[in-house]
C-alpha cells in the first residue's frame, strides 16, 4: 500500500469510517441540515497554545476530525493530559506536567502533518528545549522548515540540525524582535504568536495573515493574558509576558467547510442547512455563491444555502487571503461552476500546484483547461515561474460517473460532490483523507439524503 493510502486508511479508521472507500450513486440533490463545528485551522493551533498556560485549559467546539487527534497525540507525549468534558465536542487540556518527548513517540503520533513544528515556541518556552523528528522531504517540504526556524532563531533558538531531526534550544531565553514577512502566511503568522506572547521584551510582526482564525487565536491568546494589538496595516505587535494562564474559549466555525457544503448544495440543485455557519465571516463567498446562481437566507443559527432553479452564471474568481476570496473555496465551487452557462476563470495566487484535483473532473467530462498564465485581474507571484495556477472552465456539461483516487483533503471532498452530482455509480477511494477537515462527513451525507455504500461496513 502506497503512503497516501496508508495516511488515508489510518485517517478514516481514527475517525470511525471502516472503509476507505466508498460507492456513489450520484444525481440526487443534498437536502437536509448539517451542523459544522470548530475551524481546523483554528482548534488544533488554540490546542497547541494550551502548552503555553500554567492552568488547564478548555476548548469547545472541538470536531471529530483526525487532525485534532494527530494533535492530541503530540500533545499527550509530552505530558498534557487531555480529556473530554461535560458537553460534546469539549476538551481540557492539563499542562502542569509538561516533559520532553522522544523522537520516536513524536514522529509516530505526528504522521504528515505539518503541526509539530508549531509546538517549538511554547516547548521552547516551558522545557528550554524541543525536537522535531526529520521532518523534511515529502514530509512537509524544505522552504517551510527553513523558513519558520528563520523565524525561530531571530527570537534566540539555537538550532541544531542532526541525522534524526532538528534540536532546539533556547540557553539565554527568547527575545522579542522584528520580523517581516513577504506574504502574509497564515502559518508564518501562528508561528510568530506562539512564540511572541512570552519572549521578553515586544515583537513586531509586517505583513502578517488577518484571517478570522488568526484573529481567534489571537483572541484565546489574549484570555491567558497575552497584550496582542492589530493595526490595519497588517501589523501585529506583541508584548510579551512572563506567564499565562490557561483558556475557556468556544472555537470560530469552520468556514471552509460551510462553504463546501454550500458548494455541494449548488453542484447538485440541493438545499441544505448549515447549522453553525455565519455570515461575517464568510461575506467574500457569500458574494460569489450569489453571483453565481446559488440562493442563501442567514438565519441566527445557521446559513440555508440552494439552488434556486434557472441557470447559473459563469464568474471570475481570483484567490487571495482574507479578506480575498479562500483557496480552500475554490476547490468545491469549481464543480458547481462546470455547471454554469458560459466560461469561468479561476485564478490561483496563494498556493502554486492547487489545481491536480481537476484531471479527475475532466475525466468525469468537465471542460476545464489548465494555463501557467495570469488570467486574473493582475500578475501574481507565480506568474514567472511556470505553475499551473489558472482555470478556464466552459460549461454546462453533464458529468458522468468515474473511479477516482482522492488526492488531498479539499481536492478530494471537491471529488465527492463531483460523484454526488454526476449521473451513474463512482467509486471513490482514499476517502480517508477527508476526515483530516470535515467532521462525521460520512454521518452528514447521509443526513443529506445521499446514495452510497461504505466498502467494508
Amino acid at each position: 500500500m502506497n503512503p497516501l493510502a496508508q495516511d488515508a486508511r489510518a485517517a478514516g479508521a481514527r475517525v470511525g469510517l471502516t472503509g476507505d472507500t466508498i460507492t456513489i450513486n450520484g444525481g440526487q440533490p443534498l437536502k437536509g441540515r448539517i451542523e459544522v463545528k470548530g475551524a481546523k485551522n483554528l482548534v488544533t493551533k488554540a490546542m497547541v497554545a494550551a502548552l503555553l498556560g500554567e492552568t488547564p485549559s478548555i476548548l469547545r467546539d472541538v470536531p471529530d476530525i483526525s487532525d485534532v487527534r494527530v494533535v492530541r497525540g503530540l500533545l499527550e507525549v509530552h505530558g498534557v493530559k487531555v480529556a473530554l468534558g461535560a458537553e460534546p465536542g469539549e476538551l481540557i487540556l492539563d499542562p502542569k506536567d509538561v516533559e520532553s518527548a522522544h523522537m520516536v513517540d513524536i514522529d509516530a503520533h505526528a504522521g504528515s502533518s505539518r503541526i509539530p513544528i508549531l509546538f517549538c515556541g511554547p516547548l521552547l518556552h516551558r522545557l528550554g528545549e524541543a525536537f522535531i523528528p526529520d521532518l523534511g522531504g515529502c514530509r512537509i517540504g524544505d522552504r517551510p522548515i527553513d523558513f519558520h526556524l528563520e523565524v525561530l532563531a531571530k527570537f534566540g533558538a539555537v538550532i541544531e540540525k542532526l541525522p534524526s531531526g532538528i534540536r532546539m534550544t533556547a540557553p539565554e531565553g527568547l527575545v522579542g524582535t522584528k520580523i517581516e514577512l513577504p506574504y502574509p502566511s497564515v502559518g508564518a503568522t501562528e508561528q510568530v504568536l506562539l512564540t511572541a506572547v512570552r519572549a521578553t521584551g515586544k515583537t513586531e510582526l509586517t505583513g502578517a495573515a488577518i484571517e478570522p482564525e488568526i484573529m481567534d487565536l489571537i483572541n484565546i491568546l489574549q484570555k491567558m493574558g497575552a497584550i496582542i494589538s492589530v493595526d490595519t496595516d497588517r501589523v501585529i505587535r506583541i508584548e510579551g509576558v512572563d506567564s499565562l494562564t490557561g483558556y475557556t474559549h468556544r472555537a470560530l466555525f469552520d468556514r471552509n467547510e460551510a462553504a463546501s457544503w454550500a458548494a455541494a448544495a449548488l453542484a447538485t440543485n440541493g438545499d441544505i442547512f448549515v447549522g453553525g455557519a455565519r455570515q461575517p465571516e464568510m461575506l467574500t463567498f457569500l458574494n460569489v455563491f450569489r453571483k453565481v446562481g446559488g440562493a442563501f437566507d442567514i438565519h441566527d443559527d445557521g446559513i440555508r444555502f440552494y439552488h434556486p432553479g434557472g441557470e447559473l452564471s459563469p464568474v471570475v474568481i481570483e484567490t487571495d487571503v482574507h479578506p480575498g476570496f479562500m483557496t480552500d473555496w475554490q476547490q468545491p465551487l469549481v464543480v458547481a461552476l462546470t455547471q454554469a452557462h458560459g466560461v469561468s476563470i479561476v485564478h490561483e495566487t496563494v498556493y502554486e500546484q492547487r489545481f491536480g484535483f481537476v484531471e479527475a473532473l475532466i475525466d468525469m467530462g468537465a471542460n476545464i483547461q489548465l494555463q501557467s498564465d495570469c488570467l486574473g485581474s493582475h500578475p501574481c507571484r507565480f506568474g514567472q515561474r511556470n505553475f499551473v495556477h489558472s482555470a478556464i472552465i466552459s460549461g454546462p456539461t453533464t458529468l458522468h460517473a468515474a473511479d477516482i483516487v482522492v488526492p488531498d483533503l479539499r481536492g478530494g471532498f471537491s471529488h465527492l460532490i463531483a460523484a454526488l452530482s454526476a449521473e451513474g455509480t463512482s467509486r471513490v477511494s482514499n476517502v480517508g483523507i477527508i476526515s483530516r477537515g470535515y467532521g462525521d462527513f460520512i454521518t452528514k451525507l447521509r443526513q443529506l439524503g445521499a446514495n452510497f455504500v461504505v466498502e467494508g461496513e
